[in-house]
């Protein structure tokens, strides 16, 4: 294994990498404007669909009761992976054109609730330091799970805040939580007004979409009232989806090794399920070599796919393994799940 060294403000990894031919990593490391604008494009245009759908629905009579529910809870299932374009967007690696990806990542950082000032700081430090804590806080095992609480959020999650009180505190530049302190201290106040300029302008923008629905609801059509829901408030609805997916990644897994084939997840998901996914279901390809843009992932698993561990063969396949994890887990707290790895070559 490895050696760690250690220090109380960083470690060192030595992590272990599938060895790749220089210039075969080069070009997988090579972006793509029309990928990028291809997935970011179309991303937006299944949301854009999904939303009109809801607004078209309302005032149909006696069916809107019916309909609006049912693509509401459609187009939240989709917006919701907003989550997964933003986190890409975040890498700074879907287009090769540096302006594209900065003026995406606003517009899916504000559409979602999202600050990618905070997100790339703490994602910076999770790639670094991939389960490492405390040194990466962004996630932390053991993961627990239940089938009682997927059921509170799947189809509607009444209880969903859109992280409206963290805009709100970050917006009078007040910050709380531990990990965030310790990412925004007081000794960089330049990240801290970058951090409080993004707070302030999302509170703004939604605070705007609200208004300008009330106004069109009174002056052109009632249906209006509804854009807050599949804006605003859009991703209290339909998260079981994003969440079977997303939570695959490291839950159930080892912390403290330097083996990505350790700590993370590779899956298998039909092609639907990976573009909305952009393509995260190659997670240990992912975080093996984080530079190579999300389209190139499945390249890269052709290549690497004989030295990693089989991934599981579709959601279900995924959870029933993890299902039986966790309930090792709940007998064991100490157990972790460790995968057959291929003879390292």
């Amino acid at each position: 294994m490895p050696d760690i060294k250690s220090s109380s403000e960083h470690i060192d990894i030595d992590w272990y990498r599938v060895p790749l031919d220089k210039q075969v990593l080069q070009d997988l490391n090579r972006r793509s404007d029309l990928k990028g604008l291809a997935q970011s494009v179309g991303f937006l245009a299944l949301l854009a669909l999904t939303g009109f759908l809801v607004l078209y629905s309302a005032g149909r009579g006696i069916w809107s009761w019916v309909l609006v529910p049912l693509f509401l809870i459609v187009h939240g299932s989709f917006f919701n992976f907003l989550l997964n374009g933003f986190h890409e967007l975040c890498h700074g690696t879907v287009f090769a054109t540096r302006w594209l990806n900065d003026f995406f990542l606003k517009i899916y950082s504000l559409l979602g609730w999202y600050s990618y000032v905070s997100f790339q700081q703490s994602h910076r430090r999770h790639h670094r330091y991939t389960l490492h804590p405390p040194f990466d806080s962004e996630v932390v095992l053991p993961i627990k799970h239940s089938i009682k609480g997927f059921c509170k959020f799947a189809i509607i999650n009444v209880r969903f805040r859109f992280n409206f009180r963290g805009f709100y505190r970050h917006a009078r530049g007040i910050i709380l939580d531990p990990w965030q302190q310790k990412l925004f201290p007081e000794s960089k106040p330049e990240l801290r007004h970058q951090l409080i300029g993004w707070a302030r302008l999302t509170l703004l923008v939604h605070g705007m979409i609200i208004i300008a629905s009330i106004l069109l609801g009174i002056l052109v059509h009632p249906r209006w009232l509804l854009l807050p829901l599949v804006t605003t408030f859009a991703r209290a609805f339909g998260q079981g989806l994003n969440f079977l997916l997303n939570e695959t990644q490291h839950v159930g897994l080892s912390d403290n090794v330097p083996d990505f084939r350790l700590c993370a997840r590779s899956i298998r998901v039909n092609p639907f399920f990976g573009f909305i996914y952009w393509q995260m279901q190659y997670h240990i390809e992912h975080h093996m070599y984080a530079a190579v843009p999300f389209y190139n992932l499945p390249r890269l698993n052709r290549l690497i796919r004989q030295q990693l561990p089989e991934p599981p063969n579709g959601v279900i396949a995924t959870w029933r393994k993890i299902g039986w994890i966790l309930a090792r887990q709940k007998e064991d707290p100490a157990y972790t799940y460790k995968p057959s790895l291929p003879t390292t070559v």
